[in-house]
Parts: structure tokens; sequence; C-alpha cells
């Protein structure tokens, strides 16, 4: 089994709090993470329906079988439990009594914000990281984009493309239903499809409209689906102007790049070598990784993009309140000076010095004013942010 990042957070949230939510995508390894460091606890899984109806019609009954505290897996399919465990939680002085885990982010912090607040410890769970899976891990780039990050793909041998299908028509598909009754999935999956390939751009409500064929009105609320089921994620733009005016609309990404392969319907990896969108799913990988650094630490999301209005652009700002560190992410393997213009310009117009460059090369790099040229396999020990 692969030593989780994210262990020794979650070991230090239960020595703090009465419960504790771990949410994240469906098959991130949230229950696999559980049960190893709970595994003295029961073990409850809230989408098998006898259970969810036991939960459900009788819950005070349901919380009594756990005199010493439960795993309750998927546990935004009940909220109605959550005001019944807030009397249990408060009558109990002991820590890490409830271990709540969920894959849709925003049905399950409803529910604890509106019982449970001041209770929960929260950890959010993503899928592999790239230190995590060194061992095995496809050896090319373009592998790895293909076969992403899910646990279950590093577990048994699935054949990739068929695996992913089947996750979006038996996940999202379900998590969708769940959070809003779409009638017409065919017409979602074909927005899905149109957000893989605004991959790293800037995100235009009304062109995605029009494409898709629904008001603007009706994007935000589908974007919001998935991004409620980890499917995706908006990147702001980094508010601090340096007196240049500067874009407003966010970026989109997608939380595995694999998923985003398969949506843009890649078959095998090799397809990837002159994909017009290699670039961006590159940078795509380098944006959830460094997003993963931070969260497997419990700490919150400290990145942004920087792009005024002339087309100046930095990929990558990580806001550390008085220092900003400016990254670029390249595909290319070769270092050309092309790659430090935007990080020149950044430091002529902040006054601040330095940066980094992740690329895909092999060769880490010391270079003059201050900037780092780091390979994507040294990504883990070369970048705090």
């Amino acid at each position: 089994m692969v030593l989780r990042e994210a262990q020794q957070e979650l070991l230090n949230l239960s020595r703090q709090y009465k419960a504790i939510a771990v949410v994240g995508p469906r098959q991130s390894g949230k229950t696999t993470l559980v049960k190893t460091v709970f595994s003295t606890k029961s073990y409850v899984s809230l989408e098998n329906p006898d259970t969810r109806s036991f939960a459900l019609e009788d819950p005070r009954g349901f919380l009594d079988q756990f005199p010493d505290g439960a795993i309750l897996d998927e546990v935004q399919r009940t909220p109605e439990l959550f005001s019944y465990l807030q009397q249990v939680l408060d009558d109990n002085v002991e820590v890490s009594q409830f271990i709540l885990t969920g894959s849709n982010n925003f049905l399950l912090q409803q529910s604890i914000s509106q019982s449970l607040a001041g209770r929960v410890g929260y950890l959010n769970l993503l899928p592999f990281t790239l230190s995590e899976i060194k061992e095995v891990a496809p050896k090319s780039i373009h592998e790895k984009l293909f076969k992403g990050f899910y646990p279950p793909l590093y577990d048994k041998p699935f054949e990739i493309q068929k695996w992913f299908s089947n996750y979006i028509r038996t996940y999202i598909e379900r998590d969708v239903r769940q959070l809003k009754n779409i009638e017409n999935l065919v017409v979602f999956e074909r927005f899905m499809k149109l957000c893989a390939g605004r991959v790293g751009q800037l995100l235009n409500k009304s062109a995605l409209a029009i494409e898709v064929g629904v008001d603007s009105k009706t994007i935000e609320s589908w974007i919001g689906i998935l991004e409620a089921s980890f499917i995706l994620f908006r990147l702001s733009p980094h508010h601090h102007n340096f007196n240049k005016r500067v874009v407003k609309m966010p970026k989109l990404y997608f939380y595995d790049v694999g998923l985003a392969c398969a949506l843009l319907g890649v078959q095998n990896a090799n397809q990837l070598e002159l994909h017009p969108f290699k670039g961006s799913l590159f940078e795509n990988m380098v944006v959830v990784e460094l997003l993963k650094q931070r969260l497997n630490k419990g700490e919150s999301n400290n990145l942004y993009f920087w792009r005024d209005s002339k087309g100046n652009e930095i990929d990558i700002v990580v806001d550390n309140f008085d220092v900003f560190t400016p990254i670029e992410i390249k595909s290319g393997k070769t270092i050309t000076q092309d790659y430090f213009k935007g990080l020149k310009y950044w430091n002529k117009m902040t006054g601040f010095k330095g940066g980094k460059v992740i690329y895909g090369g092999e060769d880490y790099q010391k270079r003059s004013h201050g900037f780092e040229v780091i390979p994507l396999n040294l990504l883990a020990q070369n970048t705090d942010n």
C-alpha cells in the first residue's frame, strides 16, 4: 500500500477535533487512508441502501451502535444524521470519535456548517502525488499525463481508457443527479468535454454557453457541480495589479490530468506526443501537484496566476503574504532563453528577484538572477509553496 503524505496531517487533526472530515474525489483513496489510520473503528458505508435507510429512519438508534465512534463513508448521503451526531459529539470529551468521508464537497460542507461547526477538522485528499508513486509511476511524461493519478489505476491492471469511461458514467453521473436533477446528461457530458478543451485557459462562460447551447447561468451552475464533485477547479487571478490592468477571469484546471485526457478523447499515451493540448495538460499536472503539496499538509490554497491586459503572464504566483514566488511551467525538454522571459518581466515589474521554471526535462539548474530550473521528477524536493 502506498503511504499517503496526508497521513501525518490526519493524525494531527485526530489529536484536536472530535470529528474529522476527509473529503476529495471518488476513488482518491479516502476510505483506504482512514481505515489504515483508524483501524480499530467500525466502518460503515452510507452508499449501501439498507444502511442508509437505517440511518435516515432511526438516526439515534443508528449512532447508538457505535459507542466508540466509527468511520462513516460517503456521509453526505445522510444529511439528516448530522444534527444527531452533534449531540453525540457534545456528550463525549474524546477526540476523533467519528471520521466522516465524502466525495461531494458542497453537500458535506453544507451539513457540517449547519450542525457541526467548530467540532470538525478538515482534510482534502486528492489522488496520488508524483512522489507517492515514484517507484511505480510511468517513466515518460506522456504516460503520466494519460494515466493520471487515481489510486485504483496503480492497484490493478485496468485498461486506462475503459476505467475513465466507467468513472465518468458511474460516479460523475451519480453525483450530478445527487446535486442537481439534470435531465439531459448527454449535453452535460458534452459540456465536460468542452471544459477539458479549456484546460489552462481563461474561463469565458458566455463563449462556453454558446458552444454547449445553454445560458451562462446554467454554465455557472454546472461548473459548480463539477467543483463540488472534485472534478475541476478554478484558479483565481492574483489580485495585485502592480499598476497594470490585470485579467479578472479565472482559469480552468482538472483535479486529475488523466481524466482530462479521457474527456479529450486521447486513446493512448503516444497520441500526446504531437497533441495540441500537450502543453496545457502538462501545466495542469504541475498546477495540481503544487496544490496537492499544500492540501496534504493541511494548508490552504495559495496559488494564483497573473496576467495583464497586454498578455504578459506568469503561470503560477505563490502568495505567501509578503513574498510572491513566480513559477513558469514548460512541457519542453530543452531549456531555452524563452523559458525566462516571463520571470524577467515579473522581476522588473515587481522588484522581486528570482523565480522557478518547472519543465519536462531532466536537469536541475540554478541560474543567475536567482532562477531555478526544476525537472518534473524533482518537483517535490525543490518547491516550497
